[in-house]
Parts: C-alpha cells; sequence; structure tokens
C-alpha cells in the first residue's frame, strides 16, 4: 500500500448524515419560529463545522440574539438523534476492515462537534478507527481547513506526512490536507460535486469505495 495512515472526514465521506443533520437543524429552528431550511441548503452549509451551519440557517446569522439559544437547541437535539437515518456510505464498512486486515492505520478527523463525532465512530466503526478527533476550538484546537486537529491524530498514531492521505468530500478537506503537508483524495458522493472539487483543487477523485481502495494502493 502507498499509505499506512489513512485518515477521513467523517460527515459526506463515511457517513450520510444529510439527513438527521437537516432534522436537527430545522427542529431548532422551529422552537424558536424561523423559517426551516431544506435539505440542499442544509447541504451547502455543510464542512465548516456546525457554528457556521447554524449561522447560515439564523436569519441574521450570529449577529442574532437567538443564535446561541439556537445552536444549543440544535446541538442537544442532534446528539440524541444523530442515528436515526445516519448510515455508512455502501462498501464503508468493508474497506475499514480490509484496510485493517493489511495493517493499515484508519482514523477521523471532523469538523462535527467532538461529542457527536464520538457517539457516531463508536455506533459505526468501533474496532476500525484508532482515533476520533472532532471539533475542540474551546480547547485551543483549531478547527479545518486549519491542520492542528489531522496533525495531532498523526502524532498520536506516529504517522509520516509522506505515508499519510487525508480522505474527504470538500474544499475544506482539500485545503486540510495541504495545510497539514499530506496527500488527499476527494469523494464525490458526499456533500459537494465533482465540479465544486475539481474547482476548488481536487486532483484525486474516486466515486465509489473501490475506487477509493484503488487509489490507496
Amino acid at each position: 500500500m502507498r499509505y499506512d495512515t489513512v485518515i477521513f472526514d467523517l460527515d459526506g465521506t463515511l457517513l450520510d448524515t444529510l439527513d438527521d443533520l437537516t432534522d436537527g437543524v430545522n427542529h431548532a429552528l422551529a422552537d424558536f419560529g424561523y423559517p426551516l431550511a431544506t435539505r440542499g441548503q442544509i447541504r451547502s452549509r455543510l464542512g465548516y463545522g456546525s457554528a457556521h451551519l447554524i449561522a447560515e440557517s439564523v436569519p441574521g446569522g450570529r449577529d442574532n440574539p437567538d443564535y446561541q439559544a439556537v445552536f444549543d437547541d440544535y446541538l442537544d437535539f442532534y446528539r440524541a438523534h444523530s442515528s436515526v437515518k445516519t448510515a455508512p456510505y455502501p462498501g464503508t464498512l468493508e474497506l475499514l476492515g480490509r484496510l485493517a486486515g493489511l495493517g493499515v492505520r484508519c482514523a477521523i478527523v471532523s469538523n462535527k462537534p467532538d461529542s457527536a463525532a464520538q457517539i457516531l465512530s463508536e455506533r459505526w466503526f468501533s474496532g476500525l478507527v484508532a482515533a476520533t478527533v472532532g471539533e475542540r476550538e474551546a480547547e485551543g484546537i483549531r478547527r479545518k481547513p486549519a491542520p492542528d486537529s489531522l496533525l495531532e491524530v498523526m502524532r498520536r498514531l506516529g504517522a509520516s506526512a509522506p505515508r499519510t492521505v487525508y480522505v474527504g468530500d470538500s474544499e475544506v478537506d482539500i485545503e486540510t490536507a495541504a495545510n497539514a503537508g499530506v496527500d488527499c483524495i476527494s469523494c464525490t458522493w458526499g456533500f459537494r460535486t465533482r465540479e465544486q472539487l475539481i474547482a476548488s483543487g481536487a486532483k484525486v477523485l474516486v466515486s465509489d469505495m473501490a475506487g477509493l481502495e484503488e487509489s490507496l494502493k
């Protein structure tokens, strides 16, 4: 294998979380009487973390006096309902199992709040990933596209940049990999189109897990 460490984004890469995220945002918006968001709107707002997602969904963004309350409402609801409609993309568990069998270390780095990332990782990927890190800006760890979380996981695993690849579905992931000095593979089944990924500088694109596996060799 070309890489001995494969680090994945979570939403839109390993897990299709769009419906649960949409339901969570709309639950919070409804509680405060704000207009609901469409699935397509939520899709376009993903990738930069939950604070950005809610800021883009609440009228007036962070200047809205209800912003923090809506955010807290969303996060409480989403933590309790993050696996209602969420599931791995086809072939995900099989690929992770094969990589583990080959001695390839796998991990997750996400802009999802760390608590939610840990819940989903344990639910779906227990024993298949060596580490999971979500958004922890309150601890001084900058969210993607800053390389902090990716570099932290690499340190934990003793991974070298030339033998590490980051797999994601957005421009945020492309930039994160570049900032960390590692290769990037962009998947087209997630929350950005192939055209958007190419426009963002994607160099290696894959359309399914079989294609991803080939790109790792």
